[in-house]
C-alpha cells in the first residue's frame, strides 16, 4: 500500500468538476465528479468545485490541492481570467478562493499543461527531459514541460498549441484566428470531415452512417472511430486528413522545439495513437530538422484522467 502524502487533484470542465486523492507517486486513490454550473455565478462555480473536492477527500487529508482548469488563466497569481466554456468566472482569483475554503495550499494552471506534467511525472514522457504533450478532442491543447517544469512563457499564457494556424485561409476558429489546428483537427472538425465525405459518398459510408443511427447529420468523432475499425472507407479518409493536419502541425513544433518526446492525450489521443506511423512519416515531409524522425510519439498513460493527475502534479516540488 502506498504511503502518505497524498494530493488532490481537482479538474474543471465545462459541464463537470471531477476530483481525486493522488499520491506521490501519481496513483489516483479516490475519485469523486459532480456537475459544474458553468453559466451560474461566480459562487455556483466555485461550489461545485469544492462540493467535488470534499467528496474526493471524504474526510482524508491531504498535503495540497491543484488546479487544472481551461485557460485563458494567470498561474502565477491563481487567477481564471476568460474561459469561453467557463463564463460564469471572468478575472476570478480562483485559487485564493479555493485556498480559503480547503485550507490548504493551492496551485492552478491550464488543463493541457497540468495533464503535460504528470506525463512528464509519471508517464508516457517520464526520463526526458523536454516534453510536448498535446491534447486532442473537443479542442486541441498543448504542455510543454522542460526539465520537470511548466514552460509558461512570460505571462503564463504560453504553448497555445491548439491556436498554431497550419492554413492561413483554412476555416475560422473560436479564437477568432484561420486555419488552427484546433478548427482543422479537434473531434467536432473531425466529424464535420467525416459528414461533409459521407454527404458526397453515400454509397461508400454505409457502416459510418449505420454508427451514427443512420442519420449522417447525427455523425460524431465516435462514430467515425467507430467505423474506421469496422473498414468503413469514408471514415478512413476522415481519419487519414485530419492526420495529415496533425504531422503538417507537429513539423512545426519539431522546428520550434524540438522536444524530445511528442504525447497524444485527451479522447482522441489513443485513437491516433493507431495513426502514429502515417504521421511520422508525413511529419518528416513538413520539418527542416533531418532526425525528427528519431523522436518518440506516445500515447498518454492518463486518458480521462488527465486533469485529476496533472493537478496533483502542480502540488509537488
Amino acid at each position: 500500500m502506498e504511503s502518505a502524502p497524498l494530493y488532490l487533484g481537482v479538474d474543471i470542465g465545462g459541464t463537470k468538476v471531477a476530483a481525486g486523492l493522488v499520491s506521490a507517486q501519481g496513483r489516483i486513490l479516490a475519485q469523486a465528479r459532480v456537475p459544474m454550473n458553468s453559466r451560474g455565478s461566480a459562487r455556483a462555480g466555485l461550489e461545485a468545485v469544492l462540493a467535488a473536492a470534499g467528496a474526493a477527500l471524504n474526510g482524508r487529508p491531504a498535503q495540497a490541492a491543484g488546479i487544472s482548469s481551461p485557460g485563458p488563466l494567470d498561474p502565477r497569481r491563481g487567477i481564471v481570467l476568460n474561459p469561453p466554456n467557463l463564463p460564469c468566472w471572468r478575472n476570478f482569483r480562483l485559487a485564493a478562493a479555493a485556498q480559503r475554503q480547503l485550507r490548504l495550499p493551492v496551485k492552478l494552471d491550464n488543463d493541457a499543461n497540468a495533464a503535460a506534467l504528470a506525463e512528464a511525472r509519471w508517464g508516457a514522457g517520464r526520463g526526458f527531459g523536454a516534453v510536448f504533450y498535446a491534447t486532442l478532442g473537443t479542442g486541441v491543447g498543448a504542455g510543454l514541460v522542460l526539465d520537470g517544469r511548466i514552460y509558461h512563457g512570460r505571462t503564463g499564457a504560453a504553448v497555445e498549441g491548439g491556436h498554431v494556424s497550419v492554413d492561413w485561409r483554412g476555416v475560422r476558429c473560436g479564437c477568432g484566428k484561420r486555419g488552427c489546428i484546433e478548427a482543422l483537427a479537434s473531434g467536432p472538425a473531425l466529424a464535420k470531415r467525416a459528414r461533409a465525405l459521407a454527404r458526397r459518398q453515400p454509397g461508400k459510408a454505409r457502416k459510418l452512417i449505420a454508427a451514427a443511427g443512420g442519420r449522417p447529420a447525427a455523425i460524431t468523432g465516435e462514430a467515425v472511430a467507430a467505423a474506421w475499425k469496422a473498414g468503413d472507407p469514408v471514415a478512413e479518409a476522415a481519419l487519414r486528413q485530419t492526420a495529415e493536419w496533425y504531422a503538417i502541425w507537429l513539423g512545426n513544433i519539431v522546428d520550434l522545439l524540438e522536444p524530445e518526446v511528442i504525447i497524444f492525450g485527451g479522447g482522441m489521443g489513443a485513437l491516433f495513437g493507431q495513426w502514429f506511423p502515417l504521421i511520422r512519416k508525413r511529419m518528416l515531409d513538413w520539418t527542416i530538422n533531418q532526425r525528427a524522425g528519431q523522436i518518440p510519439l506516445r500515447v498518454a498513460r492518463y486518458g480521462a484522467e488527465a486533469g485529476i493527475a496533472g493537478a496533483a502534479a502542480l502540488c509537488l516540488p
